[in-house]
């Protein structure tokens, strides 16, 4: 190295650090050798935790799996890779990435991968509720039945008296929109809205959450979902919280079933519950407010339109009864995914009809309508729904993991024991669903 390019090590070592790229090498046996900070965030690890460590022991996954062993293996690059997964902290990552060999003097001594976080940019286009990085605000939250009127009185109410609210309701009901609203009403506003994803047993989650109550000022602290807290974290937090109430700080949080029954069978910790249900607002199912769906699907074809200029403007007679005699156990986010797969092949048309859904979803219509569930007369039904074998085994996993997930309300390690396989494994077949 000459004396330059010593010079240069500093401004190479802040560049790694400061770019909004994730930057991840290896040496020839798979041990980490550089692992920037933009990296450690989108993955939610830190240095001492990939130190010495090969990526098959760090993350338990397939050679095959991993973009950085198959370009070690083969010394090609692979690029534009998209990826969707649970980081270490629970929250639910996309990056695209892009993995290139390293050679020196003809021999490939490693591999690096570049990670773009587009995470952001997914919520954008795949979140209909959401005015494109706008915040969510209750007018613009779909309300046309009572029993959501009636949730959005209440929250406004508990937004002018400042109280803390528990919100109740299974997932995918909205619970994280509702107390975004709350948030949005206020007045004076509090600076930021600060959501805590309660979806793993990692500690680490809430000793970053005292650091950052203590550098924000008076903000929203929304903690989603704290019955999936172990009861010794829910202590943890509940310490956490109770300690910094008097900064001027509002607390909400959000439960996916009845607290009480949560508290009765050990999932809930009393006290907790105390803490957060000054007021408790109980956010109902899809299936006790049909009459939603309709603006709903209105509101994201809309959109559509808007940002993709499209010609989609509703249903046919037909769509609109099965939507409306589906249960949606997914609630308002299995509304929105299957929208996401119908307009992701549409072209020119103008109305969804049946054949536009994916095959995941006839096979519940065929089951909702004939419980005897005939799948061999429903698939060979017409030409326009043969698909080759290979494509409707993959919409018959799709079909499969997305109901052992919705009967695990998303928790990854639950549903893998339930099928047998490593939660890495699924997590892998989550992302393939993704793409």
């Amino acid at each position: 190295m000459s004396v330059n390019d010593s010079k240069l090590l500093p401004f190479y070592s802040f560049a790694s650090n400061y770019i909004s790229v994730g930057i991840h090498a290896i040496d020839s046996n798979g041990r980490t050798i550089l692992y920037n900070e933009k990296m450690k965030n989108i993955e939610g690890l830190e240095t001492h935790d990939v130190a010495d460590r090969s990526l098959l022991e760090l993350f338990k996954f397939d050679q095959q799996e991993s973009t950085l062993l198959k370009v070690l293996q083969t010394g090609e690059h692979v690029l534009n890779v998209k990826q969707t997964y649970w980081n270490r902290n629970g929250h639910e990552i996309t990056t695209i990435n892009d993995t290139y060999p390293v050679f020196e003097n003809g021999e490939l001594i490693g591999a690096l991968e570049l990670a773009r976080d587009v995470t952001t940019l997914e919520r954008l286009v795949y979140q209909p509720l959401r005015r494109y990085g706008d915040p969510i605000t209750f007018p613009e939250i779909t309300a046309v039945s009572q029993s959501m009127k009636q949730v959005i009185l209440t929250a406004q109410k508990a937004a002018a008296a400042r109280l803390s609210v528990l919100l109740v309701g299974e997932p995918g009901t909205g619970k994280d929109l509702v107390a975004e609203g709350i948030h949005s009403e206020l007045s004076p506003p509090l600076s930021h809205l600060y959501t805590l994803y309660c979806h793993n047993s990692d500690p680490m989650i809430l000793s970053k959450l005292k650091e950052d109550m203590i550098l924000l000022e008076g903000s929203t602290i929304f903690c989603a979902r704290i019955d999936l807290l172990t009861l010794a974290m829910q202590q943890q937090l509940f310490e956490v919280i109770n300690h910094s109430k008097h900064i001027g700080h509002l607390f909400l949080a959000s439960v996916g079933a009845d607290p009480v029954e949560l508290i009765a069978s050990g999932k809930l910790l009393k006290k907790l519950y105390y803490f957060f249900s000054s007021i408790t607002i109980v956010v109902p199912p899809l299936r006790e407010r049909r009459e939603d769906i309709d603006p709903f699907v209105h509101d994201y074809l809309a959109r559509h339109r808007v940002r993709f200029g499209s010609a989609i403007i509703g249903m046919t007679k037909e769509m609109h009864e099965i939507f409306h005699a589906y249960n949606w156990p997914g609630n308002l986010k299995e509304v929105e995914i299957l929208l996401d797969e119908i307009t992701s092949v549409i072209t020119d048309e103008e109305l969804v009809t049946f054949e536009m859904l994916p095959v995941h979803f006839k096979l519940k219509v065929s089951e909702m309508r004939d419980p005897l569930g005939r799948a061999e007369d429903f698939v060979v039904q017409s030409d326009r729904d043969l698909l080759p074998l290979e494509d409707y085994l993959r919409e018959a996993e799709m079909y499969y993991l997305q109901k052992v997930m919705d009967m695990y309300e998303g928790n990854i390690t639950k549903a893998a024991v339930a099928l047998g396989m490593s939660r890495q494994n699924l997590q892998y077949r989550l992302r393939k669903m993704k793409k």
